[in-house]
């Protein structure tokens, strides 16, 4: 089985976790989605896995959202390999992944095609190398609907021009000490961008993630959306990293952060909530190296620790009891294990 991309230690990961790129086409042949039947979907979908047979770069599978369980398809949402709306509606519905699943391509969601690249770390240029990539493959298969005054056509008129949306992922926990993310993001929200909960918050944000994206598809060519995107999360990262040196003097903070290890090391049962307000302090101990444990140990721990994901992969009958000592246990064993690891003369 290849290796998941979300498993690779990034460039500048200790705060960006990761850098997403996904473009909005349409084919020209069909209606938008929204006038489509369920059968209508499925030709969509059949259309698209033709164009996309013998796409070099990776290996490509469709899946029926119909045949995916509940479940199942919660998990893939979890990962951020699909919306929360794609989850359920008009079973016909395919979504195609590479076996890494740094590509993912949602067919018949706000649009015929959601084709999403994502990369560990800064490597926003590479994610979107990678989106275009399969952008120009099926532009020379099918034909996609374009104009050249207003860009590609998209069913709503906000995605008009580039149709991009590329994003980071950040953890900003010092930031979010007090009233600073919500100043940052109004300020960005000036300047076209958008700062918000990696699960659609507005405020505080769950284990402190947070997604920085472009709003301004229209007038701006991808390669300045791109630099603009990347200077912006730069700027935060640096100060992030300064605020969190200036937490890490404070003794009461850094006890937080050593008391978060100490209940995930010795817990027997953890809520997915509570998961993630302690990982979260966790992973600023492991970026400023006071706690003997990897960023990307966490970072795994925060993607496959969902309720979902683990019932998907363990028991979809796994009533919340069970889930919450599965997860305490598969906690305490990927800490130990870091530890083991990280000792002198390892």
């Amino acid at each position: 089985m290849a290796e998941k991309w979300y498993l690779a230690k990034g460039e500048r990961g200790d705060i960006i976790l990761s850098a997403r790129v996904r473009l909005a086409r349409n084919l020209k042949e069909f209606p938008f989605p929204g006038r489509l039947s369920a059968e209508g979907v499925r030709l969509v979908g059949e259309t698209v896995c033709k164009a996309l047979s013998g796409f070099p770069r990776a290996k490509l599978h469709a899946i029926t959202m119909g045949d995916v369980s509940p479940c199942r398809a919660v998990s893939l949402a979890e990962k951020h390999l699909i919306s929360p709306e794609f989850t359920e509606g008009i079973p016909t519905r395919m979504l195609i992944l590479s076996d890494d699943e740094d590509i993912s391509i949602m067919v018949c969601e706000d649009d015929h095609l959601r084709i999403q690249a994502m990369r560990a770390g800064f490597a926003l240029d590479e994610a979107y190398r990678a989106a275009d990539e399969v952008d120009r493959y099926l532009d020379s298969r099918v034909q996609i609907a374009f104009d050249e005054r207003l860009g590609y056509l998209t069913q709503s008129p906000a995605g008009l021009g580039s149709a991009m949306r590329a994003s980071f992922l950040l953890h900003l926990p010092a930031l979010s000490v007090g009233w600073e993310i919500s100043r940052l993001s109004s300020t960005l929200d000036k300047l076209g961008l958008s700062l918000r909960g990696s699960f659609g918050e507005s405020g505080s944000a769950k284990g402190d993630l947070y997604v920085l994206s472009n709003r301004l598809t229209l007038g701006i060519s991808e390669k300045e959306a791109l630099d603009n995107l990347k200077a912006i999360a730069l700027q935060l990262a640096t100060r992030e990293r300064t605020r969190r040196d200036e937490l890490m003097k404070d003794a009461s903070f850094a006890d937080k952060i050593h008391r978060a290890y100490g209940v995930l090391n010795s817990a027997r049962m953890i809520r997915s909530d509570e998961m993630m307000e302690l990982l979260s302090l966790v992973r600023l101990g492991a970026a400023d190296g006071s706690l003997p444990v990897r960023t990307e140990t966490v970072n795994l721990l925060l993607t496959s620790l969902q309720p979902a994901t683990l019932n998907a992969d363990y028991d979809e009958t796994m009533d919340a009891p069970t889930r919450d000592t599965l997860r305490a246990e598969q906690i305490r064993a990927a800490l130990a294990k870091d530890a083991a690891q990280m000792q002198p003369g390892n």
